[in-house]
């Protein structure tokens, strides 16, 4: 029985930090801060790290020590300090936008694939068997997910291994960036080729659609949404080596390095990229801006070392292909981790008596394999369903992924929220504590709460603004929808079993 427990807690500090950057860091969001903000960005991104992200990763660190053992991660975390109704109507919402993702990312992986094989998005080019571009692309993402979910089922081992995988490669990548961008500072002779026009070109934007107040705090937003996604790591602390102390300390590293790295990198952009020669181009969108910064990193090392222009345009290509397979990758491991962790968090932290027999029951690695194949059924059905339903179903889609906007930051609100109750809770042995005075844990709580509300509130807003009224409504309708049938099936469920609330 030793054994047994000692080979399932294997997962490392270093193994976490990985697994974090896996679920939380991309570069895609670096390059998506420099195209909407330029150096602008800067600012944004880390008082975002600073005033959202790090306060609740050290909140996430103390839920995560103290419920070490706990299989629900945020579940039990939820459950543990304001009762199993909330926290199951929290972790539904939650589970529900991480559904919508996977749906997203059963498709979108294969143009980054794309971008690593042909050095571009070729997958509208991409038929076989009779099959439209699209088609292909929807069965292609339904293996994908039926073949990952059949890899997650069979243990942590190989979760870990991938998401480790894709953080180690995140990590290489972004020291390759680092280098390569020295080396450009340095053959270029300190000059940028973005240049600084004093103080005002780390507030203002050079891109004309982020200027207005209005445009502004969407981008404030957009930059405390890219810091989500750790909580999603609190389902495996029972897989960890000394838990108490692992998770904590692998939360305050990887969020230290992805607040530094966001900041450091944004403004290495401007080392290689010139915003108005490079960004301005209408070929150049969120979807694509990655690849194009890249490239344009390898094509200017080329020229500031003096190598021909075709020798420039290789390397080029060649930095284009290394930032697709470390995106790959990533797209990879965040999936391991996300097809395993929200749904064990849902399924295993609550009581066991809501649910049918079968989805509750371990087979013998340990992983809730029905309740992922049951998952894996629904995504496949949705793409699917989008791939060969026609405009209707696209339309589907576009609905789904409104509804899902702001679903995967609420549980931040009930975990934030619930702070100062799980402070309050006794008889609780908490081997890590870092907030200690009571009246300014409850100043922080409200203040990075004020924060997140303020951010789901414009997300609804902003829309009005644009008169889309469509996606203004489905956006607030998404995570109300998901709240009440979580709430209805709880009711159901638990006045059926007789289950305490």
């Amino acid at each position: 029985m030793n054994e047994q427990s000692s080979n399932k807690k294997m997962i490392t500090t270093f193994g976490l930090v990985t697994m974090i950057i896996t679920a939380i860091f991309g570069f895609g969001n670096v390059s998506n801060a420099y195209l909407q903000m330029g150096y602008g960005s800067i600012i944004w991104y880390a008082l975002a790290g600073i005033c959202f992200f790090f306060p609740c990763g050290l909140m996430m660190a103390e839920y995560g020590s103290t419920f070490k053992d706990a299989k629900g991660g945020i579940y039990s975390w939820l459950a543990g300090s304001v009762g199993e109704r909330i926290a199951f109507v929290g972790t539904f919402v939650w589970l529900a936008s991480w559904i919508v993702w996977m749906v997203s990312t059963a498709s979108r992986i294969w143009i980054t694939f794309s971008a690593l094989l042909f050095g571009k998005d070729t997958t509208q080019q991409w038929h076989a068997f009779g099959l439209t571009s699209t088609q292909l692309i929807g069965v292609l993402g339904i293996l994908l997910i039926l073949g990952t979910t059949w890899c997650s089922s069979r243990g942590m081992t190989a979760i870990a291994k991938v998401g480790s995988l894709g953080g180690i490669f995140t990590i290489v990548v972004n020291i390759i960036f680092v280098i390569v961008s020295v080396i450009v500072l340095v053959a270029d002779k300190g000059i940028l080729k973005q240049p600084i026009h004093g103080a005002s070109t780390f507030i203002t934007s050079p891109n004309p659609q982020f200027q207005t107040p209005i445009a502004i705090i969407s981008f404030v937003v957009y930059a405390i949404f890219a810091y989500g996604g750790m909580e999603s790591l609190g389902s495996v602390t029972d897989s960890m080596k000394n838990p108490e102390k692992t998770f904590p300390r692998g939360l305050i590293i990887a969020s230290i390095f992805t607040i530094g790295t966001y900041v450091l990198m944004i403004f290495m952009l401007g080392w290689s990229v010139n915003y108005q020669q490079t960004l301005t181009k209408s070929s150049v969108n969120l979807g694509n801006v990655t690849y194009v910064v890249f490239n344009q990193l390898g094509v200017t090392m080329g020229d500031a070392l003096g190598w021909s222009h075709g020798a420039a345009l290789t390397f080029g290509l060649i930095m284009t292909r290394i930032v697709a397979f470390a995106q790959t990758l990533g797209f990879l491991g965040a999936l391991f981790i996300l097809l395993y962790s929200p749904i064990k968090a849902f399924i295993l932290g609550s009581n066991p008596d809501l649910w049918p027999k079968k989805l509750t029951k371990l087979n013998k690695a340990g992983m809730p394999a029905n309740a992922m194949w049951l998952q894996a059924i629904i995504v496949s059905i949705i793409v699917f369903l989008v791939a060969f339903g026609g405009n209707a179903a696209q339309q589907f889609y576009l609905i789904l992924t409104d509804m899902a906007n702001v679903s995967t930051c609420f549980p931040y609100i009930f975990l934030i929220g619930a702070f100062p109750f799980f402070k309050a809770k006794k008889n609780l042995d908490r081997p890590f504590v870092v907030f200690k005075n009571r009246f300014w844990t409850d100043v922080l709580v409200c203040f990075v709460e004020l924060i997140l509300i303020v951010g789901i509130v414009f997300t609804f807003v902003q829309p009005l603004l644009q008169k889309d009224y469509q996606t203004a409504f489905w956006t607030l309708a998404g995570p109300i929808f998901f709240a009440i049938v979580a709430l209805v099936f709880y009711q159901i469920s638990a006045k059926r079993h007789h289950v305490e609330g």
